[in-house]
């Protein structure tokens, strides 16, 4: 009895995955709980394992390919079974002898084919240009990142002409049209008969021509998936969100005077140390409740502005300069602090050690980026679209500032300040509400009795 293996749904929001590589051939062993394949969704990439021993007898679906959640993706057989057997290429029958002998035939000259060419060879030696069920079933096979980009600009897949394998669309198919204007997509030619040595269509260009520049002693290194998936995702909110950044200076000594009594017993208690985050993300679920439209999220295109319920907050994690990647907070706005504390360090710790599920990353509804660890004095982060809004915690440091005291007389006096600052989306809300949002937060640091929140 053989066990056909499918696309698992390895989230709330996850539709689809791409197989990134298979851990077995046809053939090979597998003992059940062994890793079977790895998967990549929109953000995460994910180790799946096999539910049952066996033998593998067929991989239904190359890796590399992009397949709906529930797409059979391999059989497993009996320990010991033999695998599905490939289909032998058909013999070309021998020409039966002629009566008459005659000039021997040239051979016509083979195309040379680039593998990122649009396969309009067949597999089967046929000599005409793909039909328009192969190139729909081509086009079918989609990455999370190429459907993403395509319905945030409203783009029409099936006019554009795939440059991947099988004339698979490719980001760069999508991102070229994007720099084009938007403009119509390059459409195929009518499928027709043409000779052997033209069934290959012309790779449509997708970066300017020429060489990388390189100097002598470089060190040119192929970028990883989450560099890529970074560098897409960061030009693509560009692109959507109008991006306006709005700071204000908070005086944290209140904050750092609960924080400095405390510290001790809370480690202790917690296994890691009270820092200023959680303080930070406490004061922001309250202003978001205040200002909802920061918590909202704004399509364009739709005219439409989804005002959420509960705030789901995204954490921008450091992987230890390997990357970064947001972590959501589910219903964060039902914390308390230390409860707040407690996620974010497991979700960092998560993020680290590559333990992240799918829905550990989908459906935050607000970020906040927290580069002060690391020294930073005011940063400008860039939206996590489709949020509106992205807050940056920056160094707080002890500076001269000037204080009133309860007689109402000014003073200078040593206080731990640091800054907050506010990436935006100018089509969402305006400055108005940006500043009364930030203020909001300082004035929680500033005057709340913190301790109620450690007790």
């Amino acid at each position: 009895m053989s066990t056909t293996v499918t696309m698992p749904q390895l989230g709330e929001t996850v539709t689809e995955g791409t197989i990134l590589s298979w851990a077995k051939k046809p053939g090979e062993p597998i003992a059940a709980d062994e890793v079977l394949f790895e998967v990549s969704t929109d953000k995460v990439d994910t180790e799946v394992p096999s539910p049952v021993t066996g033998t593998v007898l067929e991989i239904l679906v190359e890796a590399g390919v992009t397949v709906p959640v529930g797409t059979p993706l391999i059989v497993i057989g009996e320990a010991g079974e033999a695998p599905v057997a490939q289909p032998a290429a058909a013999s070309q029958p021998e020409p039966e002898p002629s009566s008459a002998p005659g000039p021997e035939p040239v051979p016509a000259p083979l195309p040379v084919v680039e593998e990122v060419a649009v396969a309009a060879v067949a597999t089967g030696g046929t000599d005409s240009a793909p039909s328009a069920g192969e190139a729909g079933e081509a086009a079918r096979f989609l990455s999370p990142v190429v459907r993403k980009l395509a319905n945030e600009h409203n783009l029409d897949l099936s006019q554009i002409v795939g440059t991947g394998r099988a004339g698979r669309i490719t980001r760069n198919d999508v991102l070229q049209l994007i720099d084009a204007g938007g403009g119509a997509a390059p459409t195929a030619p009518p499928a027709a008969p043409v000779p052997a040595a033209a069934a290959v269509a012309t790779p449509v260009a997708t970066a300017p021509s020429g060489p990388i520049p390189v100097m002598e002693g470089d060190d040119v290194r192929d970028l990883d998936r989450i560099r890529t998936r970074i560098g897409t995702n960061m030009i693509l909110a560009k692109q959507t969100a109008a991006h306006v950044w709005t700071s204000v200076e908070v005086d944290y000594e209140r904050v750092e005077r609960v924080r400095r009594r405390h510290r001790t017993a809370f480690k202790e208690r917690e296994g890691f140390s009270l820092t200023y985050m959680p303080f930070i993300a406490r004061a922001t679920m309250d202003a978001l409740k205040a200002f909802p439209v920061v918590n909202s999220s704004y399509y364009l295109e739709e005219k439409k502005a989804v005002f959420h319920a509960k705030v789901n907050l995204g954490i921008a994690i450091d992987l230890d300069q390997g990357g970064l990647i947001v972590a959501t907070i589910h219903d964060a706005d039902g914390l308390r602090m230390i409860g707040l504390a407690r996620q974010v360090r497991d979700l960092a710790e998560k993020a680290r050690s590559g333990n992240l599920e799918p829905d550990d990353v989908a459906g935050s509804t607000f970020t906040i980026t927290n580069p002060g660890p690391f020294g930073s004095f005011m940063s400008a982060p860039i939206i996590n679209v489709p949020n509106t809004g992205i807050l940056s915690t920056d160094t707080v440091t002890k500076r001269p500032t000037v204080i009133t005291n309860e007689e109402g007389q000014d003073m200078i006096a040593i206080r731990h300040i640091g800054y907050l600052g506010l990436t935006w989306d100018h089509r969402a809300f305006d400055g108005s509400t940006a500043v009364l949002f930030l203020r909001k937060i300082k004035e929680n640091l500033e005057t709340w009795d913190w301790e109620q929140e450690l007790n």
